[in-house]
C-alpha cells in the first residue's frame, strides 16, 4: 500500500547580520590527511568517528573541538585500510575494514578490543552504525567478493551475535544497504529499485516506510536519531548532491556553503549532524554541524559557515510492506 503526505511548508532567508534558524558548520579536517577527510558518526557525547585518506583508509575518533590533538587513530589490528562508521554512547565503534588480499570484513570495537564481524557464507561485509545502547548494529553483506551486487542490508545483534536481514521487507530486493539504527530499534537505509536509482527507507519493527526527497533522481538515508530524526543525501535534477534532514516528512536541504557536493552521514538526539563535503578546489572535508535557534551569520570565520535552514513543500510517499 502506497500513501503520501503532503507537509506545510517555511522558507527562512538568510540576510547578512539577520538572526536565522539555521545549522552552524564546522569543518573537520584529519591532521595527517588534510585533503582528504570524511566524518561519519556521532554520539551524544558529541564524539566523532569517520576515516582520513581516501584509497588507504586512516581510521579516527577525535573529541571537540576536533583540533589535532583531539584525534585519536583507530585502525583494525593488521588491516591495510579502516573506516570508522558509528560510534554508540558508550563508545562502541563499529565500521570495516581491508585485509591484505583487499576483502572487506565488519568490525565492533569496544575499548580497544576489537572483533571482525562476517556474516556467515558471505565474502564482503560491512558495519555501518550501531544505535546508543541497545548493542544493535547495522549494515549489508555480500557474496560477491567486490561487494557491488547481490548486497543485504541486516541488523546485528552484537551481544547475540545474532544477524537479522531485512532486504526482504524493501519493496525492491536488488542491493540495499542498512546505514543507521537508534535505541528504539529503527533502522534506515537504501536500496537499488528497478530503474538503478537509490530509495531511503526506514524499517520498524518490520513495517517499511521509503524515504524519497521530492524531485530528486536517488535519495539515500544514512543515519537516525532517538528522536526519529533521519539524515542523509539526495542527487537533484541537475545531477549535484545535497545533504537533507527529515523530521516527520519534512526535508531541509542542508549545504555548507562552500560545497559543491554534500552527505551528512549521521544525527545525534542533540540535532548535531555530520558529515562531509567536496569543495571547488576538488577537496574533501568532514563537518560537523551545530543546530542554532538564533544564529548570527560569522564574519570570514575560518571552516564556519552558517546555512539557513530551508523548508520547501513536499509529499513523501510512504510505502508499507
Amino acid at each position: 500500500m502506497i500513501r503520501h503526505r503532503l507537509t506545510a511548508t517555511i522558507a527562512l532567508a538568510l540576510c547578512a547580520g539577520a538572526a536565522q534558524a539555521g545549522y552552524l558548520f564546522q569543518d573537520v579536517v584529519d591532521p595527517a590527511n588534510p585533503g582528504f577527510t570524511q566524518v561519519l558518526g556521532i554520539n551524544n557525547a558529541g564524539t566523532i568517528v569517520g576515516y582520513g585518506n581516501a584509497s588507504a583508509f586512516n581510521g579516527f575518533s577525535a573529541v571537540a573541538p576536533y583540533g589535532g590533538a583531539q584525534f585519536t587513530r583507530e585502525n583494525f589490528p593488521g588491516s591495510s585500510a579502516t573506516q570508522v562508521v558509528g560510534i554508540s554512547g558508550l563508545g562502541t565503534t563499529v565500521g570495516f575494514w581491508v585485509d591484505v588480499t583487499g576483502a572487506n570484513h565488519g568490525f565492533v570495537d569496544v575499548g580497544g578490543t576489537y572483533s571482525t564481524v562476517d556474516a556467515p557464507g558471505t565474502a564482503f561485509d560491512q558495519l555501518l552504525g550501531i544505535g546508543k545502547s541497545n548493542g544493535l548494529a547495522v549494515g549489508y553483506s555480500s557474496t560477491d567478493a567486490a561487494g557491488a551486487t547481490l548486497q543485504r542490508a541486516f541488523v546485528f545483534n552484537t551481544v547475540l551475535s545474532a544477524y537479522t536481514y531485512i532486504d526482504t521487507l524493501l519493496p525492491a530486493n536488488i542491493n540495499s544497504q542498512a546505514t543507521g539504527i537508534n535505541d528504539a530499534g529503527a533502522a534506515v537505509g537504501f536500496f537499488e529499485d528497478v530503474t538503478g536509482a537509490f530509495e531511503g527507507f526506514e524499517d520498524v519493527a518490520g513495517v517499511v516506510t521509503t524515504i524519497d526527497v521530492p524531485g530528486a533522481l536517488s535519495t539515500q538515508a544514512l543515519g537516525i536519531n532517538g528522536l526519529g530524526q533521519i539524515v542523509g543525501d539526495y542527487t537533484d535534477a541537475g545531477g549535484a548532491m545535497h545533504g537533507f534532514l527529515d523530521i516527520g516528512g519534512v526535508f531541509t536541504t542542508l549545504d555548507p556553503a562552500a560545497s559543491t557536493a554534500t552527505t551528512i552521514n549521521g544525527i545525534n538526539d542533540l540535532g548535531q549532524i555530520v558529515g562531509f563535503y567536496t569543495n571547488a578546489q576538488g577537496l574533501t572535508l568532514g563537518f560537523q554541524g551545530q543546530p542554532q535557534a538564533n544564529a548570527v551569520p560569522e564574519p570570514g570565520g575560518v571552516g564556519l559557515t552558517l546555512l539557513a535552514l530551508t523548508l520547501a513543500a513536499c509529499a513523501r510517499g510512504r510505502m508499507r510492506r
